[in-house]
């Protein structure tokens, strides 16, 4: 039985999981005023402009971020949930383009687990998966996640430094 459950998830897995070549084409946005740009959080989409730009703001620079690839294109980095627009403007400081950016929930390798009425939510690749915690996750379980990450960044920056100062 228990042989049986294994070959059962494990011709699931394979069934449903991607293969590692795989890749997602995303098209293109172009950007104009009548509509809006939605971006997954942690993802980016190039911005295609119907005329030329040398300026871009973004509205609230927490929710995106934005940089510009050359005169026609811009990357949109979508850092956190929210709505916030996307100015561009000309040459002559003229406006170009102003879109909303929505940015939402990445749905795409992300595993929510419920325990009664608190979620967890994890980020998951094929070989594994991480905590990932989004808003309406239990504070323990976000400042543990946050604590333990700022720990690793912070001995990382340490060495970092230690090794540049030793070769000097």
């Amino acid at each position: 039985m228990r042989a049986l459950r294994f070959v059962i998830l494990t011709a699931t897995a394979a069934l449903t999981t991607p293969a590692m070549g795989h890749v997602v084409h995303r098209p293109v946005h172009h950007a104009s005023a009548s509509d809006g740009i939605v971006v997954p959080m942690d993802e980016a989409r190039v911005v295609t402009f119907q005329k030329p730009v040398s300026t871009v703001f973004i509205g609230n620079p927490s929710i995106a971020d934005a940089t510009i690839i050359d005169s026609r294109h811009a990357y949109v980095l979508g850092k956190t949930f929210g709505a916030t627009n996307l100015i561009g403007l000309d040459a002559d400081h003229q406006t170009v383009v102003n879109s909303q950016i929505t940015v939402a929930n990445r749905t795409v390798g992300s595993v929510t687990l419920n325990r009664g009425a608190e979620t967890y939510n994890y980020s998951c690749t094929r070989a594994h998966c991480e905590t990932g915690p989004r808003p309406g996750d239990p504070n323990a379980y976000v400042i543990n996640t946050e604590g333990a990450a700022t720990t690793h960044e912070d001995a990382a920056t340490k060495a970092a430094a230690v090794t540049v100062g030793s070769n000097q």
